[in-house]
């Protein structure tokens, strides 16, 4: 069983917003929605300048002890990291759980991933698969779609299988919107970096959870992940900046393996690909100026 104390909460979900009162009412109402039922929602208002703010104080009102609206002390916008980590300082729950407030999660995601992870202590961390969602847009006529998990589902993976295998893009990154990992874990491995303020911040924590714990992963779809051209990885695939991101990830990793006293093969493995990666980014550089 789960280790949470008498009167906590199974699980602490936790939404970043900003600026984002389009969709945060549907993200809310798919956590109230779900069948398990004994969970805390916290709501990181990341210094928006929107109706956010309002709409989560109506649910506070709602659903007193259950749904809280927290801030930054000077309520400006410190980016998604520290405002995930914001919210992972106030959650009492066994498990966590992230939701983006242009996401939802499906009923069950929950009480299924609860139930498997009660079933084997020494998890860490559990995904499955993401719905990329078109459809929720009537006028889009690109179909939804999964991505492939690129492992044999409904397995246990002890690390450093999938870390190796997600660096060299051979399966399903996690996703937030449909991990739920064991409270403990941050506590031995820590949050998010904050200096991710965008792309890969997600996986500054994945990376770890993936390098030192064992995790399972599943071939149920728990989370819709909407597509849309103001989301942070549109906005980063318009201007450009993936490969810049994806190479600042992997150096960053490369001394956090080291900082954290990984084996020499996990150490080994991100040095290759980031120097892998590196030399193939100077050459598509160097080919473009020649080009210009």
């Amino acid at each position: 069983m789960a280790d949470n104390a008498p009167g906590q909460p199974r699980v602490t979900a936790i939404i970043v917003v900003f600026n984002g009162e389009r969709y945060l009412r549907e993200a809310v109402d798919s956590i109230i929605g779900q069948s398990l039922t004994d969970w805390e929602l916290l709501v990181v208002d990341d210094g928006s300048t929107d109706q956010s703010a309002a709409i989560i104080r109506d649910y506070e009102q709602r659903l007193p002890g259950k749904v809280r609206l927290l801030s930054h002390h000077d309520n400006r916008n410190h980016g998604i990291s520290a405002s995930r980590n914001r919210g992972l300082a106030e959650a009492c729950g066994a498990y966590v759980a992230f939701l983006d407030a242009d996401d939802t999660w499906l009923p069950e995601k929950l009480s299924e991933q609860v139930s498997i992870m009660e079933s084997d202590p020494a998890l860490g961390m559990i995904y499955g698969r993401t719905l990329i969602w078109y459809s929720w847009d009537e006028t889009d006529d690109r179909a939804d779609f999964l991505y492939p998990l690129g492992v044999e589902p409904d397995a246990r993976y002890d690390p450093p299988a999938l870390l190796e295998r997600l660096l060299q893009n051979e399966v399903q990154t996690p996703t937030t919107c449909n991990a739920l990992v064991r409270s403990s874990l941050f506590a031995t491995l820590g949050g998010f970096q904050n200096s991710f303020r965008l792309m890969f911040e997600d996986q500054t924590f994945f990376a770890k959870a993936l390098a030192f714990a064992p995790v399972y992963v599943s071939d149920r779809i728990w989370a819709k992940y909407r597509q849309h051209a103001q989301s942070c990885s549109a906005v980063s695939a318009r201007a450009g900046a993936d490969e810049a991101a994806r190479i600042a990830f992997l150096k960053w990793l490369n001394g956090t393996m080291a900082d954290q006293g990984a084996s020499f093969r996990i150490r080994s493995i991100v040095w290759k690909v980031l120097a892998h990666e590196t030399w193939q980014a100077n050459k598509r550089n160097i080919k473009r100026r020649l080009q210009r």
